[in-house]
């Protein structure tokens, strides 16, 4: 018997006992479409609280601080070129600030403009595009060329020209200072005072008697993209290579008769990994060597931990219903055995291989479990279409709906719709997973009835009525 005639055999003897192969596909069916969407549901949240997290902060970034300036464990360069050749990671980049400097920024016609240097930062140039750093404008620091004597290649902030301010006016007067979204009296926004890109800005640096004694020009190279996920830097900061930060440092402190430190020691440094999964090797790795580090791995795997708990619990229910069905299934195959023993008695006696006669009722209960799976993925994705526009369908309507209660049985931190995306998500590994298991739970309930049918004796079977 071909395999083909053997799927033709038993599709006929299902579309025989339709009622009864419709009653039992039901509650397949039902199992399958209660799982599905379970999943689904948890699939969203997950991805709404990445996407949450990515709003805070890259996935694959790890910050190691010390704050305290202890020697112990100190971040030097030497660190810094350890956990570049650790695996996973992709770039490593100090986040380096010149200490007291005693000095201003000067733009404008006669110095007019004037802002604090405390925004200034210092960072591995070749790290800044890896690290998720974007531009606006202009190019990296990583091809400068030589600017000449004194001249430091600068990245500005989108917002750093609003960091001047008018000394000419008095320091109780408003219109001394500007504010990124400040308008006028006609609501027009109000430029910065100064244009990061077309002025020409300069370093001031003092002696600690307030004389100006050094003079760097700031060549601005490009504007950063303004992103407080990833640093207030990009936002209102100044960005220099890093060799730049430390000569205003040691300059500085030649200025001001200080001791310069012999080793460059750092109070962060950033770590850039490869994929969100790797993250949490990298960053156990690092503590166990007793540095302390920070990122969005805990968080994500504690929402993680919390959605799979509920998708445990409410898909432990879900397949109770799936349960039902297998046991639908197997009393449905018993009787289908009992109803038929004559048959399966002829087809002994005309030497039917008994692997055959298990095939074939193994085929049946499979192909119920299938048609069941089919039938169920396909009301599954009717569901998520409908939940995913329930807004938009209530709106219709008249009416609204909240959905942050279903996202928090879920383990969610936050609306389900609230950022904009889907409520039920059904990928195609999915709908794969729960084709192949309803029919697998279709042949696992054939089995015991399978094997009574081949357990039937040949003369017994052709004496049934």
């Amino acid at each position: 018997m071909r395999i083909s005639d053997l799927l033709r055999l038993s599709l006929d003897n299902l579309r025989r006992r339709k009622g009864r192969t419709a009653l039992t596909v039901i509650g397949v069916v039902v199992g399958t479409c209660a799982i599905v969407v379970m999943i689904s549901l948890g699939i969203a949240v997950n991805a709404q609280n990445e996407e949450m997290l990515q709003s805070w902060g890259d996935l694959t970034m790890i910050q190691m601080y010390n704050y305290s300036g202890s020697t112990e464990n100190a971040l030097d360069d030497a660190l810094v070129e350890r956990i570049r050749s650790t695996p996973h990671v992709t770039a490593v980049t100090p986040y380096y600030q010149p200490e007291n400097l005693n000095g201003c920024i000067k733009a404008g016609t006669n110095g007019r403009y004037e802002s604090n240097p405390y925004n200034i930062y210092g960072l591995d140039e070749a790290s800044m595009e890896p690290m998720g750093f974007a531009l606006q404008s202009g190019t990296w620091l990583t091809d400068v060329g030589n600017l000449g004597k004194n001249k430091i290649p600068v990245l500005v902030g989108e917002e750093f020209g609003y960091n001047f301010e008018d000394i000419k006016r008095s320091p109780n007067s408003n219109s001394r200072y500007r504010y990124s979204g400040q308008t006028d009296k006609n609501g027009n926004p109000l430029p910065p005072f100064v244009d990061p890109q077309n002025a020409r800005m300069t370093l001031q640096l003092k002696d600690d008697q307030g004389n100006v004694k050094e003079n760097y020009e700031l060549v601005v190279m490009g504007t950063l993209v303004g992103d407080y996920s990833k640093d207030y830097m990009t936002v209102g900061g100044l960005v220099m290579r890093l060799q730049d930060a430390r000569k205003l440092t040691a300059a500085a402190d030649r200025l001001a008769k200080r001791t310069s430190k012999k080793e460059v020691t750092y109070q962060q440094i950033n770590i850039k990994v490869d994929e969100v999964d790797n993250v949490a090797e990298v960053e156990k790795g690092l503590q166990d060597e007793g540095y302390n580090t920070n990122s969005m791995t805990q968080i994500r795997e504690e929402m993680q931990k919390n959605v799979a708990q509920s998708q445990m619990i409410l898909g432990s229910l879900a397949a109770i219903s799936l349960l039902v069905a297998a046991l639908n299934i197997m009393n449905t195959m018993t009787m289908a055995i009992y109803e038929r023993t004559r048959e399966i008695g002829v087809m002994k006696v005309l030497g039917c291989k008994l692997w055959y006669i298990r095939s074939m009722f193994l085929a049946e209960s499979g192909a119920i479990g299938l048609l069941g799976g089919v039938v169920g993925v396909a009301i599954s994705l009717a569901i998520s279409a409908v939940l995913n526009n329930l807004t938009a369908i209530m709106g219709l309507l008249g009416g609204s709906i909240d959905l942050s209660g279903l996202s928090s049985a879920f383990g969610g931190f936050g609306g389900m719709d609230g950022m904009g995306g889907k409520i039920s998500i059904i990928p195609p590994w999915l709908i794969l997973l729960a084709l192949i298991f309803a029919t697998l739970v279709g042949l696992v309930s054939g089995i015991a009835p399978a094997g009574r049918a081949v357990k039937i004796s040949s003369l017994e079977a052709i004496r049934h009525d």
